[in-house]
């Protein structure tokens, strides 16, 4: 598993509200049994700034998709088995975004 890899979210709870996760958790910590990553969901514009850098969007297989930052979680990694690509053309914005969450800045 690598960071910054897109996974489809299997569970069919969730799939319709979060229909992806990025893993975001370093590599270096491969040998746990969970992954942090933060979910993905269609994208609702928004004009406020802050929630432009808390909550960037990607275009994914040809959708908007917003960044839900805020929802920071971790899964097991037996839920991400669904491989859809990465998101490390993106790195800076999600570091951005998770810099904003934990230290305002």
């Amino acid at each position: 598993m690598s960071q910054y890899s897109l996974y489809k979210n299997e569970n069919l709870n969730s799939k319709k509200t979060y229909p992806f996760f990025v893993d975001v958790q370093s590599d270096l910590l491969d040998s746990l049994n969970s992954r942090v990553v933060i979910p993905l969901s269609l994208n609702k514009e928004t004009n406020n700034t802050n929630a432009k850098k808390l909550c960037p969007i990607f275009d994914i297989e040809g959708k908007n998709y917003i960044l839900l930052t805020h929802q920071v979680t971790s899964v097991p990694c037996s839920l991400l088995k669904k491989n859809s690509g990465s998101l490390e053309n993106y790195r800076y914005e999600i570091l951005g975004a998770i810099d904003l969450l934990v230290t305002g800045i």
